[in-house]
C-alpha cells in the first residue's frame, strides 16, 4: 500500500506522512508537532539532532512526555537493538498514536507507558482533549481543567534502572516534579538532562533544582524551522518559534565547548540567548 492509498482510508483528524526515520501518524489539527510533520516531514529538526548527538547505540533513554513519537521513533533508531526506551504518554488518544508509530517503525526498543512522571507514585487526571478541532496537543498539561480522567503516575526512581544515558523531560509545568521522583536514579546514573522550560513562574525553582544536584546547564532554543528540513520546504511556516529548553551535564563529566549560553543561577533568561 502507498501512502497516498493509506491516506484515503484514514479519518480525517489523521494524516499519514514519511519522515527521515519512517513512517508516521500525526494529528492533523495539531498547531506545531501535526503542521511540523505534515509540512517538513519531520519536528524540531534542531532538537532531534542534538538529542541524536547525546546517546550512542545500546544506551537507555527516559522520555518523559513522549506526545506521538516525533522524536522517539528518531532516539530509538539510534540506540538500536541493544538500547532501551521508555516512552511516557499519559494522554489516551496521543498515547495510541505513539504505539501506531513505534509498531509503524518496528521499534523493539521502546517501552511505551500510558502514564505520567511525577514526584510520587499515583494518579492524575488527564485531560480530554478535542482532537477534531485545532489545538497544540503537544501543550496541554497534566491536571488541566479540561476532563476528569485519572492516569497512574510513576516515578522515574521506580524503574529501578541500572543505567540511563539521557533522561528528557517535556511536561507542561510538571518537570521539576519528575526530576523530584529520580533524585535517586540521577544521584547514582548522572544521566544528561534534557528538560523544557518554558513556564516563567516555575523556571527559577526548575534551574535551582537541576543546580542543586550539582549540574552544569545550559540553555537550547532549537528553531521549529530549518532550511535543511527533510522535504527541503523553504517556507518558515513558524518564524521566530523554538522551544525552550535545557542541557544539563553532570559537574563530574568532561565537557566541550557547547556554543550554548550557560545558566550559572536561577535568575537566567532564555529571552538574553535569542540573536540580536
Amino acid at each position: 500500500m502507498t501512502i497516498s492509498s493509506a491516506l484515503a482510508d484514514l479519518p480525517p483528524h489523521l494524516g499519514l506522512v514519511r519522515t527521515k526515520d519512517g513512517p508516521m501518524v500525526y494529528f492533523k489539527y495539531d498547531h506545531y508537532i501535526g503542521r511540523s510533520l505534515e509540512t517538513y516531514g519531520e519536528y524540531s529538526k534542531q532538537e532531534a539532532d542534538l538529542l541524536a548527538r547525546m546517546i550512542s547505540p545500546g544506551d537507555v533513554v527516559v522520555e518523559a512526555g513522549a506526545n506521538i513519537g516525533a522524536h522517539t521513533v528518531s532516539l530509538a533508531h539510534r540506540l538500536g537493538p541493544l538500547g532501551r526506551l521508555y516512552a511516557f504518554e499519559p494522554q489516551r488518544i496521543v498515547n495510541q498514536l505513539l504505539c501506531t508509530n513505534v509498531m509503524l517503525n518496528g521499534l523493539l526498543n521502546v517501552w511505551v507507558f500510558r502514564a505520567g512522571m511525577g514526584a510520587t507514585a499515583g494518579s492524575l487526571g488527564v485531560p480530554e482533549a478535542d482532537f477534531m478541532s485545532s489545538h497544540n496537543f503537544g501543550g496541554i498539561g497534566l491536571g488541566d481543567d479540561l476532563g476528569r480522567e485519572l492516569v497512574p503516575i510513576m516515578t522515574l526512581d521506580g524503574l529501578a534502572l541500572d543505567r540511563l544515558r539521557l533522561l528528557k523531560i517535556d511536561v507542561e509545568g510538571m518537570e521539576e516534579n519528575v526530576l523530584q521522583g529520580g533524585q535517586e536514579t540521577i544521584a547514582r546514573l548522572r544521566p544528561i538532562l534534557y528538560v523544557e522550560n518554558d513556564r516563567e513562574d516555575r523556571s527559577a525553582s526548575l534551574i535551582r533544582r537541576i543546580l542543586g544536584m550539582d549540574y552544569r546547564l545550559w540553555w537550547h532554543l532549537p528553531m521549529h524551522y530549518t532550511p535543511n528540513n527533510f522535504r527541503g520546504v523553504e517556507e518558515d511556516i513558524f518564524p521566530g518559534v523554538a522551544s525552550i529548553n535545557m542541557i544539563g551535564v553532570a559537574r563530574e563529566q568532561p565537557v566541550d565547548d557547547t556554543g550554548f549560553h550557560p545558566i550559572l543561577d536561577d535568575t537566567s533568561d532564555w529571552r538574553n540567548c535569542l540573536p540580536s
